[in-house]
């Protein structure tokens, strides 16, 4: 059988069940190989295996069944005290699950699964039969593949967008079928086309990292899965979103009876009163429904945290370290569709901690350490943000020596580096092409992989920051929101076009006023609270023509820097629900929402359009 026609929700059942089953498995290998003599961890390891290999049978995988099948049987030896688990047998184990782990993504893409590699298969016979466990061809968990896609060519933001077909995805039907629309499409279209001048400020965006792949054998699957599209609900919190419908339901009900007394005539205070009374419970109602459904969304992070333990000891073995991951806060919750996005920047911090962060066993000895590196990866929750840091007890980063590096590979000019200040010196690691690395191994040296963390944190809205404290350790510190699907933005006018911006990165909105300008170097700025700061108008970001005088400044808080963003006026505070540009995405726009008068808002990517004008702030 070569597919799995018929049985595609089996499959799908499978899979959910089973990956988790070896995502706890692994975990609790980790523990093993602390505790080798624990009861309780061989017994569950033993049923995680049986379970898995009976639902393969349902399958009929043939070659999963067996390898679940010869380390089910050494998991019963290993309980029954018929053998010893030695440092060789756990690098055996481990090849095993991430085998099991590999024939999980070709069951994923409908196939079946090849054969476990023959050294695995034997080690595993030999184990049973007491012989000695000869080494495997098992590499350590790998990173992502770290090169950026090539960059498509330049093209301006708006042509050729389909503006009846983005106001239907917003509101679910064409423009000509909504009653109150203020604005016509051809108006929408005429008011945001762009001058050439724009080309500079917008662009298509290839994806930043490629998927990961198994490159091992012959007809290997990639190993980056799908992204998961169900997901896991308590049914607490299902009762509340429906008890919550029903409300809204009932509201909806007196509300129509009320409109049926007001379009006959009724507009007696009484109804006036009911009326305004039911629309304030219907919106008391829709923000406890909205609140509830984003936490049907919330995962705890322990499902993203525990794949990493595995993955910090193969690479500390692989380099002759001895690490520990230690995990802390796995229950803070965040946003399902986060939480994914977020693996392959752990991916990246957790390598680079093992690989760069820690020294080796004979460099400790001599630093007067303990032979035991630890690396702690933990979460928490700040108000509406998530903190995640990673932090280790290694030798540190010099700030003179990432600078010194930086200047060697030309990322900047001597020049400029004099100017930085020690924790921009440590920023300059974020580089494209930065690496401390002089030889290029299997694990680092290219001058990828932070770049990449930075950007795709950024993605997410997040900042990263850094403290180091050389021959003490380094932490690298990860700040989020909660989610992405709802996000507070301040609504500024520039023309007779709206505009949003993340209300996280704005401080205060001034008047703005020509007195008040001064120009510095020939760029104008403002005194704000005896602070001169640049001043950046929000036309000259997006590249439009306006030329008329600016009348509001919103300060705006990007990283350490400042600067004040100059518009025709402001709208006013709202939270949207983002409706992402999936087909057309345009570069300096995140999504896209609707305003309360039926506009079509463009939701503005700060960080990314001032990557274009960094020298005017």
């Amino acid at each position: 059988m070569n597919d799995f026609t018929g049985m595609e929700d089996l499959l799908s059942d499978f899979l959910m069940e089973a990956g988790d089953m070896l995502s706890d498995v692994d975990s609790k290998l980790m523990g093993l190989e602390k505790n080798p003599h624990d009861a309780s961890l061989l017994n569950e390891i033993f049923r995680g295996f049986h379970t898995i290999k009976g639902g393969a049978g349902f399958l009929n995988a043939t070659e999963l069944v067996s390898l679940c099948h010869l380390t089910e049987n050494l998991f019963d030896k290993l309980r029954n005290n018929e053998l010893t688990l030695s440092a060789e047998l756990m690098d055996v184990i481990f090849a095993a699950t991430a085998e099991v782990r590999r024939m999980f993504a070709a069951l994923q893409q409908n196939q079946q699964p090849t054969a476990a590699p023959a050294d695995i298969l034997k080690a595993l016979e030999d184990a049973l039969q007491g012989k000695a466990v000869a080494a495997v061809r098992h590499a350590p968990a790998s990173a992502p593949a770290s090169s950026a896609a090539p960059a498509t060519p330049e093209t301006s933001a708006l042509d050729n967008v389909d503006w009846d077909g983005l106001y239907k995805s917003l509101v679910g039907s064409d423009i000509t079928e909504q009653v109150g629309v203020t604005r016509d499409p051809e108006e929408i279209k005429k008011a945001l086309a762009e001058e050439e001048s724009t080309r500079a400020a917008f662009g298509r965006r290839a994806s930043d990292v490629p998927g990961e792949t198994v490159g091992r054998r012959g007809g290997d699957v990639p190993a980056t899965e799908a992204k998961e599209t169900t997901i896991r609900v308590d049914t607490v919190r299902l009762d509340q979103v429906l008890n919550l419908s029903g409300e809204i339901g009932l509201t909806k009900n007196r509300l129509t009876h009320l409109r049926s007394d007001i379009l006959q005539g009724r507009t007696d205070s009484d109804t006036m009163r009911d009326l305004d009374q039911s629309v304030t419970q219907l919106d008391m109602l829709v923000v406890n429904l909205q609140n509830a459904v984003m936490k049907t969304r919330m995962q705890p992070i322990g499902r993203l945290f525990k794949k990493y333990p595995r993955l910090a000891r193969d690479l500390a073995r692989s380099l002759g370290k001895d690490v520990e991951l230690v995990l802390s806060g796995e229950e803070t919750e965040m946003d399902k569709t986060m939480i994914e996005d977020l693996n392959d920047p752990l991916v990246h911090l957790v390598r680079n901690a093992v690989d760069h962060g820690v020294e080796t066993i004979e460099d400790r000895r001599l630093a007067g350490k303990p032979e035991k590196s630890q690396v702690e990866l933990s979460a928490r929750q700040e108000g509406d943000h998530i903190l995640i840091t990673i932090s280790d007890d290694g030798k540190g980063m010099r700030p003179e020596v990432i600078r010194n590096k930086a200047i060697e590979k030309g990322l900047i000019t001597s020049e400029i580096a004099n100017t930085l200040d020690e924790n921009q010196c440590l920023e300059l690691i974020f580089l494209p092409g930065f690496s401390t690395k002089d030889e290029i191994s299997s694990v680092s040296g290219r001058g990828v992989g932070m770049d990449v963390v930075k950007t795709n944190i950024q993605k997410l809205n997040g900042t990263l920051q850094i403290q180091s404290d050389p021959g003490q350790g380094t932490t690298i510190a990860i700040s989020l929101p909660l989610t992405l699907a709802i996000l507070p933005v301040l609504v500024l006018r520039l023309g007779d076009q709206s505009f949003a911006v993340p209300l996280s990165m704005v401080r205060e909105i001034l008047p703005v006023t020509q007195s008040g300008l001064q120009q510095v170097s020939g760029k104008a700025t403002m005194v704000v609270r005896g602070e001169v700061l640049p001043v950046l108008p929000l036309s000259q970001l997006i590249g439009w023509n306006n030329g008329g005088a600016s009348e509001v400044g919103v300060l705006m808080q990007f990283g350490n820097n400042s600067f004040i963003l100059t518009a025709d006026g402001f709208v006013g505070h709202e939270d949207v629900v983002i409706k992402s540009l999936d087909t057309f995405r345009p570069k300096g726009v995140a999504g896209v929402t609707m305003s309360s008068e039926g506009d079509i808002v463009l939701i503005l990517d700060i960080k990314e359009l001032l990557s274009d004008v960094r020298g005017s702030i």
